[in-house]
């Protein structure tokens, strides 16, 4: 299938999908609304037009972005770190977000600081990942990047802990809870630039670095043999993933499985070379995520924390594609 061919097919299916997603909730909407959307939104009930405009359509745009940066940075970890069970959190980006988000609501900032440092944090602990690594001289790289991610996500979890000990639990300690299982409901249209525009300035850069990325895949030796700094290359692709890592957990709390499952899905599409995988996890990872976002706000009452919707899907995925790889 060509190139044209597929971006067409990807679009009409993010179209179809939104479209589904604007009109599906508890506040029912008639097909006669769905015209006047198309025709002339101005005859459109006050009512349907704040629930569509001001609620829906915000958030379909942050699960859109979100799975995108969620799903694309997995594929970017798992093709530095040449292992296919690598996740977004691998660095501590998930756990450092966490972080700044439960101490941003402990001393009450309001939402936009709240995101702001969680974004920050989230990039801090990456980076005292990046520096620990750095002290090994003799170690292999890849593997001491991945200690050092686990070293400094312990911490940070650490932190968590502490911080949710220290909340008030009739008020601050729910907010925290609520927010680390991961939820889109407080998404507006800022938000859903921000991460917008962080997850295309990082696919972009991603996407230019293609080639050189998918050597990655090789000893680092080969890699120097065809004119490639891989330590270079390695350090600009994980702090482009990171970004999208980070912007994505601080507008939508930890929502875990989606970096992990959404590359194998793309994987058994056939998508071997990285160009066709980093392109099909970011479109794929924006549908899924608004999938699983319009099952939470539809199939109970009360709106189903999406973190916990996602592993609850993703875990016997996971456990069917390890007994895949076995047969």
């Amino acid at each position: 299938m060509s190139k044209p061919i597929k971006a067409l097919l990807y679009g009409a299916v993010i179209v179809v999908t939104a479209l589904c997603a604007l009109f599906l909730g508890r506040y029912p909407i008639p097909f006669s609304e769905i015209i006047k959307v198309l025709t002339n939104p101005a005859e459109m009930e006050k009512t349907t037009r704040i629930i569509l405009f001001t609620v829906r359509l915000p958030r379909i745009v942050a699960a859109l972005f979100v799975g995108a940066a969620l799903a694309g940075s997995g594929a970017v970890y798992q093709t530095v770190f040449k292992n296919p069970m690598v996740s977004p959190s691998v660095l501590g980006a998930s756990s450092g977000a966490a972080f700044g988000a439960a101490l941003g609501l402990l001393l009450g900032f309001g939402p936009y600081m709240v995101q702001l440092m969680s974004f920050l944090s989230g990039l801090a602990a990456v980076f005292m990942a990046l520096g620990v690594s750095a002290m090994g001289k003799q170690m292999n790289k890849v593997l001491l990047l991945v200690l050092a991610g686990m070293l400094v996500s312990t911490f940070f979890t650490a932190l968590i802990s502490l911080v949710k000990f220290l909340a008030d639990p009739q008020n601050t300690l729910p907010a925290i809870t609520y927010w680390l299982m991961g939820s889109l409901a407080d998404s507006d249209l800022k938000r859903g630039l921000f991460i917008g525009g962080t997850v295309i300035l990082s696919g972009i850069i991603l996407y230019l670095l293609r080639w050189r990325i998918s050597l990655l895949s090789l000893s680092d030796e080969e890699v120097r043999s065809m004119g490639v700094d891989p330590a270079s290359i390695r350090l600009v692709v994980v702090i482009a993933a990171t970004l999208m890592t980070s912007a994505a957990v601080s507008i939508s709390g930890v929502i875990g499985w989606v970096g992990l499952v959404v590359p194998h899905m793309v994987r058994l599409r056939g998508a071997n070379r990285f160009s066709s995988l980093l392109v099909g996890t970011l479109f794929g990872g924006g549908v899924y995520l608004l999938l699983i976002d319009t099952l939470c706000r539809v199939i109970t009452p009360v709106e189903f924390p999406l973190g916990i919707l996602t592993s609850l899907i993703g875990a016997p995925f996971f456990a069917f594609f390890l007994l895949r790889r076995r047969k």
